[in-house]
C-alpha cells in the first residue's frame, strides 16, 4: 500500500516497491503525458479535400476515394483526352500520307511535274521557242501570290472502269523568248507500277 509522508516543504508519495516521487513532479509528468496524447498524429484530422470535377481533376485522388459523381467526372475527362489524342494521331497520319503521295513518292504529282519540266528544258524544239533552258521557269495557276513557286499546279488523278489510273496536269512555262502552257496526260494500268506518258505537249502563242 502507498503511504503519504509529510515532509518539511512538500508531500511525498511513496510505494513500498518504488522510490519516493515528489507530488509536484508526479503532477508535471501526468500533465506532460496528457499533452503528448493530445499532440499524437492519430488524432489530427486531414482537411476536407475539394470536390473533383472535369476541369479540376489532376489524378492525385485514388479511384476508390471518389464519389459516384467524381468518378463520372474523371471518366468524362479521360474519355475526352483519349479522343483528342486519337484525333491528333489520325490527322498526323493523314498529313504524312498526303506528303508521301504528293511529294516524296516517285509517282507523286510533284515528281511527275519536275520530270515534265526537265523534258521541256532538254527538248531542242522547246528551247528554240522559249529560250535558254537555264532561264526557263515553270509554275502553276496564276494567283494573287506574286511568287511563281507558290502557285498551285492544276492536276488530277482518276481511275476508269478498267482500273487504269489517269494523271492529268497542266502548268505554265516562261522563258526569255516566249511563254506557253504545258499539258500532260499519263496512264498507269493495274499491272504497272509506274505511270507512262500518253501525251506531253507545249502550246506557245
Amino acid at each position: 500500500m502507498s503511504r503519504i509522508l509529510r515532509g518539511a516543504s512538500q508531500f511525498v508519495l511513496r510505494c513500498p516497491s518504488e522510490p519516493a516521487i515528489p507530488i509536484a513532479r508526479a503532477s508535471a509528468l501526468v500533465l506532460a503525458r496528457g499533452h503528448a496524447t493530445q499532440r499524437s498524429p492519430g488524432t489530427n484530422r486531414n482537411p476536407t479535400r475539394k470536390q473533383i470535377t472535369v476541369a479540376s481533376d489532376d489524378g492525385r485522388v485514388r479511384w476508390g476515394e471518389l464519389s459516384a459523381r467524381e468518378k463520372a467526372a474523371r471518366t468524362t475527362q479521360q474519355t475526352f483526352n483519349f479522343v483528342t489524342v486519337l484525333v491528333g494521331l489520325v490527322m498526323t497520319g493523314g498529313v504524312i500520307t498526303f506528303l508521301y503521295l504528293e511529294v516524296f513518292s516517285p509517282e507523286g504529282k510533284t515528281n511527275q511535274f519536275n520530270r515534265a519540266v526537265d523534258r521541256i528544258k532538254k527538248d531542242r524544239r522547246c528551247t528554240e521557242l522559249l529560250g535558254d533552258s537555264k532561264k526557263i521557269k515553270a509554275y502553276g495557276e496564276p494567283t494573287w501570290n506574286k511568287w511563281a513557286r507558290s502557285r498551285p499546279i492544276a492536276s488530277s488523278i482518276r481511275k476508269d472502269r478498267t482500273g487504269t489510273d489517269h494523271l492529268l496536269m497542266h502548268f505554265n512555262v516562261e522563258g526569255p523568248l516566249n511563254s506557253g502552257v504545258v499539258n500532260l496526260h499519263m496512264t498507269r494500268r493495274p499491272d504497272q507500277s509506274e505511270f507512262e506518258y500518253k501525251y506531253l505537249f507545249l502550246d506557245v502563242k
